[in-house]
């Protein structure tokens, strides 16, 4: 009786080569398992059917006649080209770094390749039973900040740098007062000298715990914990015993094995921030697609994502945010009592003006939506701010314009003439 067939993960490529696409094919899997540049006696046909990696599409698309990215081998043509390779599992096990290294590595080195990309990648079920993936995901997130549904309205600590920890408390005071939703630290700031955690967390946890007792409501904090594994530990445990209900966390600066290690330590959501991510999609003939890291980050633990916003200050394009957004909200495996979404946040110089079209490409209020200047810098105030960013909500979700939703909200008006239009269309 014939052995089930071993289970392979693959992963989908964009790339560039002076080669014929499927020579440069042929080289990537090559060095991403058994090959290497010359052929060894320990490299044996049962050895290669069992591990080596297969070449499994190539598809050419445009040429150019000059490189994308210096250090290639030399020619006259450039081709493009999609390709798929795959793996068998049993070549890495259930390891994150591990696939990494495999799907990536050294491919973003050869000669052979004058621009690679990753675009996707496709695990088998066996590799996603493995990891726990999102504590809280949507739902759970949902219940700890006491929204049930619409989005979660937040912003960021502003000024990011600078704060002491009664002066952050008094400002998380203003924002909790006007029916914030959700707040957390900027990236900028963990456990600095002037505004360390040991105060900052209890002076901004007081506030919030008297505004639960008196409303009955407690906003959400995302407190910015990064560090090594062990003070991440500490930190999360510091956050939970004042009674804190979300730590953060920069994600491509900690790794994806110490944000696994703080998952299995973890009673709190993680809020992923992706910081730093211009490295790896600015330029598109390297890199590697938010839609194919994220699903990994949500594998390790991430509840909560960042995906950039629509017009933001930052460079990547709309359609991009919405594809990432849309990633995040799209289970990896279908299973009972499995949620392994994680909430989108949307950020970036994020106003009353871009919660229309943010609704109308997401089709979805499952998100944070965090503005910093977007509420700190209302002409009326941090409350005005917070009520005008609800208040454009609100019009969106009744198929009303801001303008008209504006004649009786006056916190939006001023905002819509305080504001100017997004950076991007």
């Amino acid at each position: 009786m014939a052995s089930p067939p071993m289970p392979r993960f693959s992963a989908s490529y964009r790339i560039e080569t002076p080669l014929d696409p499927e020579r440069a094919a042929a080289a990537m899997a090559g060095e991403q398992s058994s090959g290497t540049f010359l052929k060894l006696a320990g490299e044996t046909d049962a050895l290669r059917e069992r591990h080596a990696a297969r070449v499994e599409a190539v598809t050419p698309l445009e040429r150019r006649q000059a490189p994308s990215l210096p250090g290639a081998l030399p020619g006259e043509t450039y081709h493009r080209a999609e390709v798929t390779l795959s793996w068998p599992l049993e070549s890495i096990g259930a390891s994150l770094p591990n696939l990494l290294a495999t799907v990536l590595g050294n491919l973003t080195e050869l000669r052979e390749l004058s621009g690679i990309r990753l675009t996707d990648i496709a695990l088998p079920d066996d590799f996603i039973e493995a990891f726990p993936g999102p504590q809280f995901s949507v739902g759970g997130t949902r219940q700890l900040a006491g929204v049930d549904d619409g989005p979660l309205i937040g912003t960021i600590i502003k000024p990011s740098v600078g704060l002491s920890p009664e002066e952050t408390a008094a400002l998380v005071r203003q924002l909790v007062e006007a029916g914030i939703d959700f707040i957390k630290d900027d990236e900028l700031i963990a456990d600095p000298p002037y505004s360390p955690l040991a105060e900052r967390v209890p002076a901004v946890m007081r506030v919030i715990e008297e505004h639960a007792q008196r409303t009955g409501r407690k906003p959400m904090y995302a407190f910015n914990i990064t560090g090594d594994i062990d003070e991440m530990r500490q930190r999360h445990d510091l956050v939970r015993d004042h009674g804190g209900t979300c730590i953060m966390v920069s994600v491509n600066w900690i790794g994806m094995s110490s944000l696994v290690a703080l998952r299995r330590h973890a009673q709190l959501p993680i809020h992923g921030h992706r910081n730093g991510w211009g490295l790896f999609y600015r330029h598109p003939q390297i890199g590697i697609s938010y839609c194919a890291y994220q699903a990994l980050l949500r594998l390790a633990g991430a509840d909560h994502l960042h995906v950039n916003g629509l017009g933001s200050k930052f460079a990547e394009a709309d359609t991009s945010v919405i594809d990432s957004a849309r990633a995040c909200l799209t289970p990896l495996l279908e299973a009972p009592g499995r949620d392994d979404r994680a909430m989108p946040v949307f950020s970036s110089a994020q106003t009353v003006h871009q919660a229309p079209a943010t609704y109308a490409a997401l089709r979805s209020t499952d998100l944070i939506y965090t503005c910093g200047g977007g509420i700190m810098g209302h002409p009326d105030g941090v409350a005005a701010g917070c009520r005008s960013i609800r208040a454009a909500w609100e019009a969106t979700a009744s198929d009303t314009t801001l303008e008209e939703h504006a004649r009786q909200e006056p916190d939006l008006a001023v905002a819509l003439r305080a504001y100017p239009s997004p950076f991007s269309g």
